[in-house]
């Protein structure tokens, strides 16, 4: 990165800009209210530090150890500053906690309008609801979008128009790269499901949409992988990322008693790391509807920015994942203690960052 002087102006600013293209580089600008940094994107092997870093303006350049280096908090301008994403109304990381909530597949629009007006009811904020569906088995139900465009057509338009009526964004998991573009006229969010989060040619598509990215941690990446994956999202210019965890595979013999091992740890290790808010899914997580609520208010206990819970007014009777759903009057009950737990958190926080002096 290139650390221009505090009194830097913006014609060297736009000069050292254009010194990096000029080299075949891409340049990244992260701007706070004291300086300017600029991030260089490309082969770093090739990067001539020296050459830069004698231009007008520039106080220093230096390497950024980490692979995810736009992502990190050393590469941010404004160091101690979290991004917030906005969604017309809705703020995904500031001092609030977010929930996203629906079906984890739509089914008939009836079901979509239906649980749309209970979950809001709630108090969720982001409507969610699956329109291609990832299964492990090829004869499971793969969602409505599967049978063609025009169903897909259909269903996103019953979610948009869900959302629309109850005032919540929608979300919904991109399955493949053909998709993108249709998905990307509904919703909108844009969901990186677990199972695609090594694909790095869907990350660089669904990053040019100009929209914000729920990226999922796959169920076998590191911390380190799943951030620098994260990364092929932010060199397209797109840093609006919300990360989740999603739980791991569980580790050793003998039975597992949940669907993954939800990785708790990993939430404040992650904000130590990035700027980007970090929410958690406890309902792919445990696989168990009965888990959801601990889950939950643990992840609000790690300092989560939000929860993304699956729901439906009949779990039993859901066509995806039935052992997962709980009701939208149990999503409530979550809602309801998990912003008690969220406010006790934060200030406990704020008191220990003000003895500590930071």
């Amino acid at each position: 990165m290139i650390i221009m002087h505090k009194g830097a102006t913006q014609e060297e600013i736009d000069n050292v800009i254009a010194e990096v293209k000029k080299l075949g580089f891409r340049a990244d600008v992260s701007r706070g209210e004291s300086i300017t940094i600029i991030g260089i994107v490309g082969d770093e092997r090739h990067i001539p530090f020296h050459q830069l870093s004698i231009l007008p303006g520039v106080k220093e350049t230096r390497m950024i150890e980490t692979p995810y280096k736009l992502i990190s908090r050393e590469y941010n301008a404004e160091h101690d500053t979290n991004r917030i994403i906005r969604i017309g109304d809705v703020a995904i990381g500031d001092d609030k906690p977010t929930y996203i909530a629906g079906p984890c597949a739509i089914e008939s629009k009836s079901q979509m309008f239906r649980i749309a007006e209970e979950v809001k009811r709630a108090g969720a904020h982001i409507l969610r609801g699956g329109i291609f569906k990832p299964r492990s088995s090829a004869h499971s139900f793969q969602g409505l979008g599967a049978q063609g465009d025009d169903e897909a057509r259909e269903a996103l338009t019953w979610l948009r128009d869900a959302g629309r009526k109850f005032e919540m964004p929608t979300i919904t998991e991109i399955r493949g790269e053909t998709k993108v573009e249709l998905i990307a006229e509904y919703v909108d969010i844009l969901q990186i499901g677990a199972r695609n989060m090594y694909d790095q040619d869907l990350l660089g598509i669904v990053a040019r949409q100009g929209k914000p990215v729920l990226y999922k941690r796959h169920f076998g990446a590191s911390v380190e992988e799943f951030l620098s994956f994260s990364e092929y999202l932010a060199v397209e210019g797109n840093k609006d990322i919300i990360l989740c965890e999603r739980g791991v595979l569980p580790i050793g013999k003998g039975k597992s008693f949940t669907r993954y091992t939800l990785d708790l740890a990993a939430v404040p290790s992650i904000q130590e790391e990035t700027y980007l808010p970090v929410v958690v899914d406890p309902s792919h997580a445990t696989g168990r509807r009965d888990l959801v609520y601990s889950m939950s208010c643990s992840a609000m206990a790690a300092g989560a920015s939000g929860l993304a819970i699956e729901v439906h007014y009949n779990p039993a009777e859901s066509w995806v994942d039935a052992a997962q759903a709980i009701t939208a009057d149990e999503l409530k009950n979550i809602i309801d203690t998990c912003n008690h737990i969220h406010t006790i958190a934060a200030e406990n926080k704020r008191k220990a960052f003000k003895k500590s002096g930071r």
